[in-house]
């Protein structure tokens, strides 16, 4: 049989693994799945997992229980060598080997988009990543219970302000959403007001949300002004340094909580440790059919999808145009992808990826969003349960749809979990302290 390995097991790696395993003839051929998490991240749902309308396992699916005949392996793959169709992989204990292949599937994704701003390193939390997500709502409820005991002032101000830097989809969501959740702890905390709390959204660029026009971006920014947030445009962070945010306005002040989500960055080892074609910006060359290389020189046995990949997009007016790198477009492409490859293995044509979009929506906090398709824009309640009605039916099985649903219904009936699980962060601390108080760390600055 032809051995395919899958590398990543994000949208398209998970989606071209799933249909692999539906489509293939017994004998066929066997997949091997390589992804360092046991889980594919279902990021449309890390908002609400940070403000507590999503329980952080349902946000994951599992790749062992959904794919039953894929071999998965817990590594990190470290370089692609295609030229002896061989892959190196670091295991969890550091220990390194090479898996052979006859076909590659290439879906490692992107990463956070880092720069190298003083103090961002140390400070902020990305948002890519379930752990990120609730180590963030972690951070903002543990901030309201410590400014809850203190009495107004620099430290409690401090503890009560919140900093988002990048202004697209996920920056957007996430500002939204954890502005919902500080407002409905403020009930909760009849000690704290609602004029103390900071929020900040940073975004370098003269808009947000770059995936709708002008007229919506624009509405956005002032629904969230009217709730009390501050948004920053054409403005970057100069330094974060202990905390101390600085803008390149001027502007200063101390967040407890900094979220970056400065845009994607590309794929180290798909941008330096293959020999795979990439293009000037790192993301492998893929013709229209997502097969790896170029109209006039492919590359065999070697195929591409996702956020690593620069996949033609055939239905933008814009000659030379790549599909952005979103949810949408990875989760069709690795369906495409799968059924492209069988096509090949059975000496059929595969076909042209091409996607027309459904429009954008997105979710700003419980009962508000946004959603456009063409010149249709619906704002409010509407747009939000649009938004909740497309991700449930678009996150993978039924077992985590009915788990999602059934969290959203509890929610409305009883109101969202404010419990802070921070603790889990260090399980061996009660056990050491032996209940003892543990020393409190230096205040910063």
């Amino acid at each position: 049989m032809r051995q395919i390995l899958i590398v990543g097991g994000g949208y398209a790696g998970f989606y071209a693994a799933w249909r692999l395993e539906r489509k293939l003839r017994s004998g066929e051929a066997e997949v091997t799945l390589v992804d360092p998490r046991p889980y594919m991240t279902y990021q449309p749902f890390l908002p609400e997992v940070m403000a507590g309308s999503v329980e952080a396992r349902h946000a994951a699916v599992s790749l062992r229980r959904h794919l039953r005949r894929t071999r998965v392996v817990a590594a990190t793959v470290t370089a692609v060598d295609h030229a002896h169709r061989s892959v190196t992989v670091q295991l969890p204990d550091g220990e390194t080997r090479a898996l052979g292949y006859d076909l590659i599937v290439v879906t490692a994704g992107a990463v956070t988009r880092k720069i190298p701003v003083p103090g961002i390193a140390e400070q902020a939390i990305g948002l890519k990543h379930v752990e990120e997500a609730v180590a963030i709502r972690d951070r903002l409820l543990t901030a309201f219970d410590r400014a809850a005991a203190l009495a107004p002032g620099p430290r409690r101000q401090r503890l009560l302000t919140v900093a988002v830097v990048g202004g697209g989809f996920s920056g957007v969501e996430a500002f939204g959403e954890l502005l919902s959740l500080a407002t409905a702890l403020l009930k909760r905390y009849p000690e704290l007001r609602r004029d103390e709390l900071r929020f900040h959204l940073v975004e370098a660029f003269g808009r947000i949300l770059p995936e709708v026009t002008d007229r919506p971006g624009r509405w956005v920014v002032r629904s969230l002004e009217r709730r009390g947030a501050r948004v920053h445009l054409n403005t970057q962070v100069t330094s974060a340094v202990d905390g101390h945010v600085v803008l390149s306005t001027g502007d200063e002040f101390d967040a407890e909580l900094i979220v970056w989500t400065a845009g994607n960055g590309v794929n180290p080892v798909i941008g330096r440790h293959t020999d795979l074609p990439v293009d000037e910006r790192g993301l492998v060359v893929v013709r229209p059919d997502l097969r790896v290389g170029t109209e006039s020189d492919p590359v065999p046995d070697a195929w591409a999808a996702g956020d690593d990949a620069a996949v033609p997009d055939l239905a933008s007016p814009v000659a030379g145009a790549h599909t952005v790198a979103n949810a949408q477009h990875a989760y069709r492409q690795g369906k495409l992808l799968a059924r492209n490859v069988i096509a090949t293995l059975r000496g059929r044509e595969p076909k042209a990826y091409v996607h027309h979009s459904l429009g954008t929506v997105a979710t700003l906090g419980i009962g508000r969003g946004i959603f456009q398709y063409r010149r249709l824009v619906i704002t409010g309640l509407p747009a939000w349960l649009m938004h909740r009605g497309y991700h449930v039916l678009a996150i993978p099985t039924w077992e985590r749809k009915v788990r999602v649903f059934a969290v959203w219904a509890t929610a409305a009936l009883f109101g969202r979990d404010i419990l802070s699980l921070a603790a889990v962060q260090r399980p061996r601390d009660a056990f050491v302290t032996g209940g003892e108080p543990a020393a409190l760390p230096a205040e910063p600055g």
